[in-house]
């Protein structure tokens, strides 16, 4: 479709299934579900929330810079939790990285995600500047 662009940023996992990182509709950026791991597909803070959170980020920011955005410019964010009762962990570190601009949110508490290993996961949507 010539208004879809769909992204796949050097510096995050092949993904496991069949999806975009990203795809870019218009204006609009979709950011698919992020979870902790690095390049390889390793994860990244096994068993600590905080970092998982920090490389979640990373990865955010990493499609973001790819598509030209930044992360004031993210409209929306929905967090998929295994434990909702973890979430003053993560606060300081959305804090740090949208610093003053506060996101619409949705927190979900799930049962499992893709790997045992995996805390949460986060997916972003948020509108390119012209």
């Amino acid at each position: 479709m010539p208004n879809l662009k769909t992204l796949r940023v050097p510096g995050l996992m092949e993904p496991i299934s069949h999806f975009s990182d990203a795809v870019i509709a218009g204006k609009t950026l979709y950011v698919s579900g992020l979870v902790a791991t690095d390049q390889k597909g390793n994860v990244v803070g096994a068993g600590d929330i905080v970092e998982q959170t920090r490389q979640i980020f990373r990865n955010l920011q990493r499609i973001l810079d790819a598509a030209g955005a930044s992360p004031s410019d993210v409209a929306k964010v929905t967090i998929f939790m295994r434990d909702v009762t973890l979430r003053p962990l993560i606060n300081p570190v959305r804090q740090e990285f949208f610093g003053p601009h506060r996101p619409a949110s949705t927190l979900v508490e799930v049962s499992r995600l893709v790997r045992d290993e995996l805390l949460l996961e986060i997916e972003a949507v948020a509108l390119l500047p012209d």
